[in-house]
């Protein structure tokens, strides 16, 4: 994703923010869906015109469901009595290096101070809600000494090693990331942690307003953290951890992962023990996290730019090209999913053209998006 420089973003104005909430709160719309509509059609209001006609070329036997544009209002103005605001892409409050992933969130709602991000450096600490004593004293530690070289400590809010990055960063800022709606306290007993994070640091939440966290949310939730993070620390995370889906986000994205290794008595270290056998670096001070990214990344603590969506649009492609593609394309995909650049080579396409068939087939709700850039067909809607 281009980003353009930083003095060319703006705050959208009130009828432009409606339009962005709206979009994303469309029927089948995802930040995948929703960025290439952004790219094609150059506004979220022209793009909302848009979607009818292009789910009905992907096949959908039904008209698709727009957000209301009074359903928006109303969660706009419960986002701003819970005294919290909804953060867009491309503005200037949005988390710079969460705008470089393909999935980037639409809008967050933030609740708290934005300056607890938007420090040169991020670091994502995750690891198992059952840890051990040891396991949340280092976390801790780790968090206290990250917060006092003046880097944000992001995590997600969690029982054990999450709770513990976030006390130990607490005084600098840090940043919880939930499942939920920004007003869902999820769990319930970190209720006196998550107000005093969003007195002193910052609350983050992609889903609408009142939603309660289902098991579903929690990987959209972990691959924020991941975004905005320059690296990811992970603690005692057992063979299938959340911890480790966040780490496979940080992954794919390019960023750089960090094991704290643990004894192999320990079910709860497998997975983080796995991790440092398969290449994430071993972890035992705040030096192995500061080092390492300097060694590998060296623009890290750089200013980052961030994307806009003042760019102009993409050229759509010629109808009858289309009309002409998309049964071939249909033809390649099934229920297992299948690389993009895959589909690329065998349908003999350029990417403008298989972006837009795949957009129209995913509007009509006849289409998976898998991590790793694959896409497969929902045969039973066929």
């Amino acid at each position: 994703m281009n980003a353009p420089a930083r003095s060319t973003l703006r705050a959208y104005s009130d009828t432009e923010r409606l339009n962005i909430l709206r979009l994303i709160r469309c029927e089948n719309v995802g930040p995948i869906t929703f960025h290439s509509l952004i790219s094609y059609y150059g506004s979220a209001a022209k793009a909302l015109e848009a979607i009818p006609d292009l789910a009905r070329k992907g096949g959908s036997k039904r008209v698709i469901r727009l957000c209301d544009p009074q359903d928006a209002e109303k969660e706009l103005e419960a986002i701003a009595r819970y005294d919290a605001r909804l953060i867009c892409h491309g503005e200037p409050d949005y988390p710079a290096l969460l705008t470089t992933i393909p999935d980037a969130p639409a809008t967050l709602c933030v609740l708290g101070s934005t300056k607890a991000y938007a420090k040169p450096t991020v670091i994502g600490m995750v690891g198992a809600r059952n840890a051990s004593a040891n396991g949340c004293a280092f976390a801790k530690k780790i968090a206290t000494e990250l917060a006092a070289r003046q880097i944000a400590v992001v995590s997600g809010l969690a029982r054990g090693i999450d709770t513990a990055a976030h006390r130990g960063s607490l005084e600098g800022g840090t940043v919880a990331v939930i499942a939920g709606g920004i007003d869902n306290i999820y769990p319930p007993d970190n209720e006196t942690l998550y107000r005093e994070i969003a007195k002193q640091g910052a609350i983050i939440s992609e889903a609408p307003f009142g939603t309660t966290p289902k098991a579903r949310h929690f990987p959209s939730r972990n691959r924020i953290i991941a975004g905005m993070s320059h690296g990811i620390v992970v603690a005692e995370a057992s063979e299938k951890s959340g911890s480790l889906i966040t780490a496979n986000f940080a992954l794919d994205y390019g960023r750089e992962v960090f094991a704290v290794p643990g004894s192999p008595m320990d079910p709860r270290c497998k997975g983080s023990n796995d991790l440092i056998r398969n290449g994430a670096i071993l972890t035992e001070s705040v030096d192995d996290i500061v080092s390492n990214l300097l060694a590998h990344t060296p623009s890290v603590f750089s200013e980052s730019t961030k994307a806009s969506f003042s760019n102009a649009p993409a050229a759509i492609p010629n109808e009858s090209t289309l009309q002409t593609l998309r049964q071939n394309v249909l033809e390649k995909l099934g229920p297992e999913p299948v690389l993009l650049d895959e589909l690329l080579s065998q349908c003999h396409v350029t990417p403008s053209v298989l972006h837009m068939i795949l957009l129209e087939l995913e509007l009509a709700g006849r289409l998976n998006r898998h991590v790793g850039s694959k896409v497969s067909l929902r045969m039973e809607l066929e």
